[in-house]
């Protein structure tokens, strides 16, 4: 039994799951700003509670915990934003039961969890917008959410497995789902460590005066959305009624080489980066068509790439971040 206040919850909890990570911090403090209370669940072990909003009350727990079960029963939320994941494309590609067992079986407990109670609170389901589709021809770019995804690596995969098993939810139990197909999103507070994230990781290495690794010829595509405006639309999604998939992105693709190119403008002298050999799973090219998104929640990206870059750089440089 968690020893979150019950009658919160009977107010109305919303409930983040990962919600210590880079997404969740910023998702929070917008949820908070609204007038919402949160309860994250997060076993910290790729975030930290430095940038958690100090009012969200904070749940050290593992979604692969079969008791995660009971602790949504008892938070009985009214919504759940579903961050909690293994990532990487790369790490999906060395270690795809580690893959499976987070965002196939934690996702179920979750679920799993929402069935006991008596109501169907809004589930919200981060999927993916980059990996899902796969290799497409540049003449099918950008992919609308129609496209017959062809996932190349185990982390689209399972990502793509939960979008079908929400649907069986949907029709036997009434579950009321909304899944978010998110462009690779950056902005302040991601994590330079980690194995995704190019931006954080070439900002951080490039503020350090270190040289970064790109893969392969560094012409892959993607299409990248910063924080703010990916938050605005994925609130705009929770409010709808409506199930998804959604692309939540900017509808255009940038490459590597690009991104490096933009980051030496607004830091400075750096070096040159070094070319590896490309990674197992990573797409070719891939940017979204966000025409639905536009059309049927009222939402866009405002935020330039340049602009993007230039607020990320900046809060990089801060000493106390």
């Amino acid at each position: 039994m968690t020893e979150f206040d019950r009658q919160q919850s009977a107010n109305g909890t919303v409930l983040v799951t990962g919600g210590a990570g880079f997404i969740g911090t910023h998702l929070i403090d917008a949820l908070i700003d609204k007038g919402e209370n949160v309860a994250v669940i997060d076993d910290l072990s790729t975030s930290a509670l430095k940038h958690l909003h100090p009012d969200a009350e904070f749940i050290n727990q593992d979604i692969c915990d079969p008791d995660v079960t009971n602790l949504v029963k008892d938070l009985n939320p009214k919504a759940i934003y579903h961050l909690a994941a293994q990532a990487s494309v790369a790490v999906s590609a060395r270690e795809p039961l580690t893959d499976v067992n987070i965002n196939v079986i934690g996702t179920l407990n979750i679920l799993e969890g929402i069935r006991e109670l008596s109501h169907r609170p809004r589930f919200i389901f981060f999927s993916t917008g980059g990996a899902v589709y796969g290799d497409l021809e540049e003449s099918a770019l950008p992919a609308n959410e129609n496209v017959n995804a062809k996932p190349l690596s185990p982390y689209a995969v399972s990502k793509l497995a939960i979008e079908n098993y929400l649907r069986a939810y949907g029709s036997l139990y009434n579950l009321n789902y909304a899944i978010v197909r998110p462009a690779n999103v950056y902005g302040p507070r991601q994590n330079p460590d980690g194995e995704a994230g190019v931006i954080a990781i070439f900002t951080q290495a490039m503020l350090d005066g270190r040289q970064v690794t790109i893969f392969g010829d560094g012409n892959d595509e993607r299409d990248y959305i910063y924080i703010s405006d990916f938050v605005d639309g994925v609130l705009a999604l929770a409010a709808s009624d409506l199930p998804g998939p959604y692309n939540i992105g900017s509808g255009y693709g940038v490459s590597v080489n690009e991104i490096h190119h933009v980051l030496a403008e607004f830091i400075g002298e750096v070096s040159p980066p070094q070319h590896g050999p490309p990674r197992p799973g990573d797409i070719a090219k891939i940017w979204l068509d966000v025409t639905s998104a536009q059309r049927d929640l009222g939402w866009q990206a405002n935020t330039s790439f340049q602009d993007g870059i230039s607020k990320t750089v900046e809060w990089f440089r801060q000493p106390t971040r």
